[in-house]
């Protein structure tokens, strides 16, 4: 499987940015979020229980744009 990038937070520092990327896989349509690991107390708890082989990340709107940029290239939508 590989990785194609998206795109990152505009207002990220180099080195540290939210990032967005689209994998190959043939089986189905799936992407990788790089974010802010979720450490805070709360939403861990609204959450609930997450499996020992997952993890929550944070990542901001204008990184999702790119995902919504890409499905409607996609689709043919684009504008």
């Amino acid at each position: 499987m590989r990785a194609k990038f998206l795109g990152k937070d505009p207002e990220s520092t180099e080195g540290a940015s939210p990032t967005l990327f689209a994998t190959d896989r043939t089986d189905r349509i799936t992407y990788i979020a790089q974010g802010w690991k979720v450490t805070d107390p709360q939403i861990l708890a609204d959450v609930g229980s997450v499996p020992d082989h997952e993890t929550l990340i944070e990542i901001p709107e204008e990184v999702l744009k790119f995902y919504a940029r890409r499905y409607a290239q996609e689709k043919g939508t684009d504008n």
